[in-house]
């Protein structure tokens, strides 16, 4: 299959975190016969695929995931989500950006370069997940990744294909991210009638305080290579549906996306202080997404400007901002990770897509890339 093809067969599949669901069968089948020595292994509830050539030489790694966000209401869609259909000249659907085009443009790059270069000086890895976009407690590649550092195994190169570019596709890299913090807060009232306000304890009007308070807090100033700690809120919920009720809890799910300048303890030490200082009754659960990460050497990202140097005729900026990736489980092990992907401006949204011309320039800087390590 050409990356078209492969990237519509990968998108028809509807692979909703933390679910594979058959997308792992089609991308061995693809390389099986180039040379790969491919493994699919499952725990928790999560698959990962790694596929390994040769043996000799630095490693250089691909790392994607396969699965997607929910579609979210179908008929908002131009297209069944899923059918990956091409409407004016762009590859419609759930994945599309976010990342099965990727897979795809890399799998044929891959394609390309060995059949010129068979036996190249250094090895390609291709390593994916089946939970990139879910919840942690799923599981990830981290065990595989501690697998290989057990036996002093270090990869040296990671490419991830995660949507980076702005603008034009290879405009914006990502040589690192800022750490991610959930919070899950739960505040504590006393339920009761309206009527009475003596007799009731509003955990609404509690956590009223407590979001004006937080949401000023200047956390820190960032750094030259990453913007500053930001905190966001992204649920509630509370009420029992009546309209002569105080509810008794309060559910708020919030989110701190941190830079080196911060800790993940020192957020929540902050977080806590104030809840404790307003007087609210609550209880706290904590779940760390990631770390901070960011690539202080240069080789790599100079091998992947000279790439682009050559397809578009111009080097990317450097912009780490953006959600998490996997390429936080790869860098803590000394490996040199970049983010080189889509345009990310339809990812998660309805009607993501990617145009029939940068899917093709994608494919054209991975290769690219493959012939630069040489």
């Amino acid at each position: 299959m050409n990356t078209l093809e492969l990237a519509q067969k990968l998108i028809s599949i509807k692979s909703i975190s933390p679910n594979d669901n058959g997308c792992f069968k089609i991308i061995k089948d693809e390389i099986i016969g180039l040379g790969f020595n491919v493994e699919i292994s499952s725990y928790s509830n999560v698959e990962n695929l790694l596929a390994k050539h040769g043996s000799k030489g630095k490693i250089f790694c691909f790392l994607g995931h396969t699965d997607v966000v929910p579609s979210g209401p179908e008929d908002q869609w131009i297209v069944d989500p899923f059918s990956a259909q091409i409407v004016d000249n762009s590859l419609v659907g759930r994945g599309a950006a976010d990342m099965k085009s990727s897979i795809a443009a890399f799998i044929n790059a891959v394609k390309i370069f060995l059949a010129d270069n068979p036996d190249p000086p250094f090895q390609i890895w291709i390593l994916l997940t089946s939970n990139e976009e879910g919840e942690i407690s799923d599981g990830k590649i981290d065990k595989i990744i501690a697998e290989l550092q057990n036996k002093n195994i270090f990869i040296d190169y990671c490419l991830v294909g995660e949507a980076s570019s702005k603008h034009s596709v290879g405009d914006v890299l990502r040589r690192g991210r800022r750490g991610s913090l959930t919070g899950y807060l739960t505040v504590h009232g006393k339920q009761g009638h309206v009527a009475y306000p003596k007799e009731v304890k509003n955990p609404i009007h509690a956590c009223g305080k407590f979001i004006e308070k937080i949401s000023n807090i200047n956390w820190d100033q960032g750094n030259q290579d990453f913007d500053p700690t930001s905190f966001q809120i992204s649920n509630i919920s509370s009420g029992t549906g009546a309209t002569n009720v105080v509810p008794g809890d309060l559910q708020m799910i919030f989110n701190f996306r941190f830079s080196p300048e911060n800790t993940a303890d020192n957020l929540k030490r902050i977080t806590s202080d104030l809840l404790i200082d307003l007087n609210i009754e609550h209880s706290l659960e904590w779940v760390q997404n990631a770390e901070p990460y960011y690539t202080k050497n240069d080789d790599f990202i100079e091998i992947i400007q000279n790439a682009l140097l050559k397809v578009n005729g111009k080097k990317a900026i450097i912009d780490n901002g953006g959600g998490t990736s996997d390429g936080r489980w790869i860098s803590p092990m000394g490996t040199e990770t970049i983010e080189l992907g889509p345009l990310n401006k339809t990812i998660h949204k309805i009607n993501e897509q990617i145009s029939l011309d940068d899917l093709s320039k994608l494919e054209k800087i991975y290769l690219a890339v493959l012939e630069e390590m040489i």
